[in-house]
């Protein structure tokens, strides 16, 4: 689609490589200074963020579990003006960096430079956030684990990045920020096709297993809100009497393991991988039959049905079966039905929204023992294997459709990650493609390209939001 730059030169920066042959190669030292400006504490509070760079904090709350923790005497936080580069010294690795379009104040364990000269900061926006500078500052980042990696200001300093002319970096800036809103919009149309997908699934879902096959049958009152009434001659039981649930247990890291493949060890991470929506085939991590019995770990049976108990992945309602006997963590609750058909039961906890049923606080989370108490209603064992069939004829359109839609949008994240790497490091000219752009007004502030933030993605990021330690507090 675009061709190179007529001549290339190497950078001596091997996350670089080849750049054109007119662009400088500089150590950021060269083209950004610290900014330590302190004593505003009315202002807005910002977040940097993985998904999105630099945002207002209320606009990652809304669309969040968390809460602001942020201290009540905000004088030692950062300012931050419009144009001003801010990182997450813990997270600069995995994408918490972006240009801010606005004024705030960050943590004051948060980076905050600002250029030198007049050159583009959205540039460097887009430059900082591609995954070759992620894993130029994974390397430079200095800690214990992988949980307390820092990208200090001096190691920041020392990173070399590329200078097109400042001409070009507003070609650049142009044409990327024209494709992001077009790959967003169309992300945010999938989005909500999806939504609607699977709004008719979980109705149907619920008819289902709320009143049956059979139209005409008599009903009950069931005294239970989210049932309703149910056929007449259905029980209405607790969980408890249909099957037994417990919580996981957490392992230190250095108990876990890749090679050793004894027994699995699940966290909710392997319930968000995309692939099966019913069975966890494998997991990232595991532990070892020793290990487990040593620490005292529960291994639970395989067909346990699995789920989140804490945090904003419980709101996302994710339930997973167990393909073999596995560990679990402990933000982890597992299921193991006993009297019922599995898949019924797996149907079943599915529509079952512990999130509004979790315990209020900063944190929401749902115990053993609440879960047992939800009254569910339970059909004859024929009639359950019945609906199960079912359900499954008349949702597995809408399962094709939903994951075919979910594909599109990975593929779209994919083409706009590499195209912003390929354009903010020379490897193709987009200069004659953005003089040829329509003016194009400014969209509404969205987080990202979804209207809701992929649970997880914002893990420890938010300025007032579980911040860092205060490695540098007096400045």
């Amino acid at each position: 689609m675009f061709k190179p730059y007529p001549t290339y030169k190497y950078s001596s920066v091997p996350w670089l490589g080849e750049v054109p042959e007119h662009w400088g190669v500089l150590p950021n030292r060269a083209l950004f200074e610290e900014i330590r400006e302190r004593e505003r504490p009315h202002e807005q509070m910002l977040s940097v963020t993985i998904a999105q760079g630099v945002i207002h904090q209320r606009m990652l709350l809304e669309h969040s579990s968390k809460k602001d923790s942020s201290k009540e005497d905000r004088s030692a936080y950062k300012l931050v003006c419009p144009c001003d580069i801010v990182y997450n010294k813990m997270r600069a690795w995995q994408g918490a960096i972006g240009a801010s379009d606005v004024r705030g104040i960050v943590s004051p364990a948060y980076v905050v430079v600002r250029l030198r000269e007049a050159n583009h900061p959205r540039y460097f926006h887009y430059l900082f956030r591609t995954p070759q500078f992620a894993k130029e500052a994974e390397r430079w980042s200095y800690g214990i684990t992988s949980d307390m990696w820092s990208l200090r200001p001096e190691h920041f300093k020392v990173i070399y990045g590329c200078l097109p002319p400042i001409t070009e970096q507003t070609a650049i800036v142009r044409y990327l920020d024209y494709m992001d809103r077009r790959i967003s919009r169309y992300i945010r149309a999938k989005q909500k096709l999806i939504k609607l997908l699977e709004e008719e699934r979980q109705a149907t879902i619920h008819h289902a297993i709320t009143r049956g096959l059979d139209p005409n049958v008599r009903l009950k009152p069931s005294d239970v809100e989210w049932l309703g009434e149910v056929p007449e001659h259905w029980e209405v039981v607790s969980l408890k009497r249909i099957a037994w649930f417990k919580s996981g247990a957490g392992f230190p890291v250095s108990e876990q393991g890749e090679q050793n493949t004894e027994v699995p060890f699940i966290k909710v991470s392997d319930m968000t991988t995309p692939g099966n929506e019913i069975w966890i085939e494998c997991a990232n991590s595991t532990v070892s039959q020793e290990t487990a019995a040593r620490l005292g770990a529960f291994v639970f049976p395989e067909e346990t049905i699995v789920f989140p108990k804490v945090g904003g992945a419980l709101l996302t309602n994710k339930r997973r079966l167990l393909r073999k006997p596995s560990c679990i963590d402990n933000n982890v609750m597992g299921c193991v039905i006993n009297g019922l058909e599995l898949q019924y039961a797996f149907i079943l906890l599915q529509q079952l929204d512990l999130g509004r049923l979790a315990k209020p606080g900063p944190v929401p989370a749902i115990g053993e023992g609440d879960v047992r108490e939800i009254k569910v209603a339970l059909p004859p064992s024929k009639e359950q294997i019945a609906l199960v069939v079912s359900v499954r004829h008349a949702t597995d359109k809408l399962v094709h459709a939903i994951a075919a839609a979910q594909h599109e949008i990975e593929l779209l994240r994919e083409y706009r990650t590499r195209l912003i790497s390929d354009v903010v490091t020379g490897k193709v000219d987009v200069r004659e493609a953005a003089e040829r752009l329509p003016d194009e007004a400014e969209e509404p502030e969205l987080i990202g390209d979804t209207a809701a933030m992929p649970e997880g993605a914002e893990e420890g990021e938010g300025a007032g939001i579980n911040p860092p330690p205060e490695e540098d507090a007096n400045g």
